[in-house]
């Protein structure tokens, strides 16, 4: 009797579990678009807001300075570094010295042993401000090295504007803690085009990463993640056309969490879908405020939706506190002034001895 009572017991608990698990199935796989995309655009905002506020953000987000400029004579510049060339642990000192652009950046550093990294050793104000690093302040003897970046991969062969392959693999430690990683790998040559992506790996799991492609077909997209769960991406592709510089968009997806948004060219239906299952009943309408090479809802692109209660929201107020900071991360992938300012040029004055 007493085993009976066991089996019997056993059964009806197995039957519970499994109806509740049935029951938590369901209510996701039934969870409205109208909870999905709040839910989603608050743990986007939350990320976003932790990204933020990271010193390494600081860091990876200075757009300032003046590029160096080519004369006619350096228009057939060519370079071959490797991380052999360069490696080694690398101070900086604050010595006084003339204040004008063409001052090497070797006479504020000092080699001071051998590794299998180039790794450069700053102070941080020095980092969120390239331009004062040709710079002496009195107040620079005060400093400290704070910042360290250890490259461990680093392959800089430029031969023109439109041939050269540049890879960059760097970690970064703010005040002795880990501060998040630097990728680039960025390869320009005339028989296939452009394969450009930079990636930035915050402390706490959020990575954030852009990546080029060019031919026949254009793709691009930016991306924030957190521990490989994409919380935002936008992806485009684009088909050249003989009419059209940019050429034309042909497919368009904007992902924030669980929600996704496709629009394809030819067709002004828009597809939204909450985990794969696709939202007959709302209504999607993009609004774009002004011609864009590459449309993005932080410049000029803006999404409206129709929920089935009949109510309406824009992408723009779901992000809005996020979409200036979204903006700047993706100006910053794109561009990485961090990297040319400071690593490139360090590297630059190491490799040809420059002091």
């Amino acid at each position: 009797m007493k085993t009976t009572i066991r089996i019997i017991l056993g059964t009806v608990i197995l039957s519970a579990v499994l109806w509740s698990c049935t029951k938590t199935d369901s209510s996701v796989q039934t969870t409205t678009l109208k909870n999905s995309i709040n839910l989603s655009a608050l743990h986007l905002n939350t990320a976003v807001n932790t990204i933020a506020s990271t010193k390494a953000y600081s860091i990876l987000t200075f757009n300032g300075g003046t590029a160096k400029s080519l004369s006619t004579t350096e228009t057939a510049y060519k370079v071959y570094i490797t991380l052999d060339s360069i490696k080694g642990i690398y101070n900086y000192k604050p010595v006084p010295k003339a204040d004008r652009w063409g001052i090497s950046l070797m006479k504020y550093f000092d080699k001071t042993a051998d590794d299998n990294k180039m790794i450069v050793k700053m102070p941080l104000k020095k980092v969120t401000d390239p331009r004062t690093l040709r710079q002496y302040a009195a107040g620079d003897s005060a400093l400290t090295n704070n910042f360290s970046i250890a490259v461990s991969d680093y392959h800089n062969n430029y031969n023109n504007y439109h041939d050269f392959d540049y890879i960059m693999t760097s970690a970064i430690t703010i005040d002795d803690v880990a501060a998040g990683n630097l990728n680039i790998k960025y390869v320009v040559s005339p028989a296939t085009g452009v394969n450009y992506a930079s990636q930035y790996t915050f402390s706490g799991g959020y990575t954030a990463d852009y990546k080029y492609l060019s031919g026949d077909t254009t793709l691009s997209s930016f991306a924030i993640s957190e521990n490989s769960k994409v919380l935002y991406k936008e992806e485009l592709r684009t088909v050249k056309v003989d009419t059209a510089r940019f050429g034309r968009e042909h497919e368009y997806i904007l992902t924030i969490g669980d929600v996704q948004i496709i629009r394809k060219s030819g067709t002004k239906a828009v597809t939204v879908s909450v985990a794969g299952v696709v939202q007959t009943n709302a209504v999607v309408t993009m609004v774009d405020k002004a011609a864009d090479s590459e449309a993005s809802v932080v410049k000029h692109r803006d999404i409206q939706i129709t929920f089935d209660d009949g109510t309406t929201t824009t992408i723009s107020a779901l992000i809005g506190n996020s979409v200036n900071n979204i903006k700047t991360l993706f100006d910053s992938l794109h561009s990485v002034f961090f990297s040319a300012y400071v690593v490139d040029w360090i590297a630059y004055d190491i490799y040809y001895h420059r002091n």
